[in-house]
């Protein structure tokens, strides 16, 4: 029981200073590899991604069923 008990401590600490250590500012957006501050943008690239991996098996296919 000790050992799960000194287990979690050390789990509980490793990640309480890994956070502190990261460098990354604080607040909304900030630990994000893209702008969240104009939400239009944001919308622009979210529906880039996201509709380019949503459409691709469909062109693929499309382009399998034209050739010939």
């Amino acid at each position: 029981m000790a050992l799960g008990r000194m287990s979690v401590a050390l789990v509980r600490r490793s990640f309480s200073t890994s956070l502190a250590r990261t460098g990354y500012g604080s607040g909304v957006g900030s630990n994000v590899p893209f702008q969240v501050k104009n939400k239009w943008r944001l919308l622009a690239v979210m529906t880039l991604f996201f509709g380019s991996g949503f459409g691709a098996p469909f062109l693929l296919v499309r382009h399998q069923l034209k050739k010939k």
